[in-house]
C-alpha cells in the first residue's frame, strides 16, 4: 500500500535557460474508489490510496447514510486487478445493518467525485444539505487563541505524505485541553483527509465531537462546514480563505469558521465566542 501512497517518477527541470537537470522524483499516489452500499454502486472518488475504511465510513456519515458504526454490518475490499493481475482494492462494499437510515432513493451518485469536489455528482440541491444528529453545541468559550493559532504548524509536523510529495492536504481533530492531535490524515482530496478523520472517530465511538477543533491545510469550503456540522465539531479552522457560503452555511449550523490560520494569526468568521482571548469581537 505504502507504494500507492508515495509513488516514484522521473523529472526533468528546466529554468528560462534551458534544462538543469533530470532526475527522481516522489509524486502523491491518486486512484479511484468506488463504494457500493449492499452490492449496489453509491459513488466513485478519486482518493489517495490508505485508510480506506475510514474514508468510507467519514462519507457515510457526511451523506446521512450512517450515524455511528453500529451501521455497518460489514466492510471490505471487492474483487479488482489491474492489468499486470495484482488486486487494486478499489472497490469497497458495505453491508448497511436494518437500522441504518441508509441512503435516500435519489442519492445515487451518477459521476465521478474528483480529489477537489466532494459534493460533485449529488443529484439535487435538496441533498446537497443534510440534517445532522450531532448538532453542533451551543457557542461558548473552548479555545484559546494562542492553542489555535498553534495548530497549522503543529498540523504540518505530521505531514509525511506532504513532505515528500508536496501534492496532498491534511486534516486532523485537536481535542480541547490535550496537546497531541488525536488523528492525522492526508489525501490529495481534501475533503477525503476530513472523511477519514471523522470516520476514525466514527469507527471509535466518539461522536458527537464537541470537544475537538477540526484544523485542515486548504481553504474552508462549504462541504468541510458540513462535514463537520454532520460530526458535531464545533470549530473549523483552514490556513486558507472561508468561501462566503462556507461562511453562510458556518453561521447557520453554528460552527465557528476560522480562515487563514497562518504565522500566529487568524480570522474567526462566525461564532468567534468560543476563542477566548483579546482580538475576537466582531
Amino acid at each position: 500500500m505504502a507504494a500507492r501512497i508515495i509513488v516514484p517518477a522521473r523529472v526533468r527541470t528546466f529554468d528560462a535557460h534551458g534544462e538543469v537537470r533530470a532526475g527522481p522524483d516522489r509524486l502523491a499516489g491518486e486512484e479511484p474508489l468506488e463504494i457500493r452500499l449492499n452490492g449496489q454502486q453509491f459513488t466513485v472518488t478519486m482518493r489517495t490510496p490508505g485508510d480506506d475504511f475510514e474514508l468510507v465510513t467519514g462519507l457515510l456519515l457526511s451523506e446521512a447514510v450512517i450515524t455511528e458504526v453500529s451501521h455497518i454490518v460489514k466492510m471490505d475490499y471487492r474483487s479488482g486487478v489491474d492489468q499486470d493481475g495484482h488486486r487494486t482494492y478499489n472497490v469497497v462494499d458495505v453491508r448497511l445493518a436494518p437500522a441504518a437510515p441508509g441512503p435516500r432513493a435519489d442519492a445515487q451518485r451518477q459521476v465521478f467525485t474528483s480529489s477537489s469536489c466532494g459534493v460533485c455528482g449529488t443529484p439535487s440541491l435538496d441533498g446537497v444539505v443534510k440534517s445532522s444528529a450531532y448538532p453542533v453545541a451551543h457557542p461558548r468559550p473552548l479555545v484559546t487563541a494562542a492553542r489555535l493559532v498553534s495548530l497549522p504548524d503543529e498540523l504540518r509536523e505530521h505531514q509525511r505524505v506532504f513532505s515528500a510529495t508536496g501534492g496532498v492536504h491534511a486534516a486532523a481533530l485537536f481535542p480541547v485541553g490535550r496537546d497531541e492531535p488525536l488523528v492525522v490524515r492526508e489525501d490529495v482530496g481534501r475533503h477525503n483527509a476530513v472523511d477519514k478523520v471523522i470516520g476514525w472517530a466514527v469507527q471509535r465511538g466518539l461522536l458527537p465531537l464537541h470537544e475537538a477543533v477540526l484544523q485542515v491545510s486548504a481553504r474552508a469550503s462549504f462541504e468541510l462546514v458540513s462535514k463537520a456540522a454532520m460530526a458535531g465539531i464545533p470549530v473549523l479552522s483552514a490556513v486558507s480563505a472561508p468561501s462566503a457560503l462556507a461562511v453562510t452555511h458556518g453561521r447557520e449550523r453554528g460552527v465557528t469558521v476560522v480562515g487563514f490560520n497562518r504565522k500566529g494569526r487568524c480570522n474567526v468568521y462566525t461564532h468567534p465566542e468560543r476563542i477566548t482571548g483579546e482580538g475576537t469581537e466582531e
